[in-house]
């Protein structure tokens, strides 16, 4: 799905996000919600994933515009490796809380 066909580019609506949806993505964007950013590593780590399945579902999440990854390198490393931060955007977010009004709808 496109990202400028995002059920969710009104701030304000309570939308169902089938993007959203899949239990790994929800998780994956509840833990996303809390912070500004999140390592690759606590991600999948925090998730119990292996790094191909979070790479798979970041794309999804990625394609929609739902979420961003910039790599920087590490000062905490001795080697300076590069890690890579995923964060939510803004249309991310608002598809988040959309999803979960919904569903909070649905359960009401």
């Amino acid at each position: 799905m496109a990202a400028d066909r995002s059920p969710a580019t009104d701030r304000n609506k309570v939308a169902f996000d089938e993007i959203v949806h899949a239990p790994m993505r929800l998780r994956i964007c509840g833990r996303l919600c809390a912070v500004d950013a999140l390592s690759f590593v606590v991600l999948r780590d925090t998730l119990d994933l292996t790094p191909a399945t979070l790479s798979k579902h970041l794309k999804v999440l990625t394609d929609a515009g739902y979420v961003t990854m910039d790599k920087t390198a590490s000062r905490e490393r001795a080697d300076f490796r590069r890690m890579a931060w995923v964060r939510l955007t803004p249309m991310g977010r608002n598809a988040f809380d959309g999803h979960v009004a919904a569903l909070r709808a649905i359960w009401e």
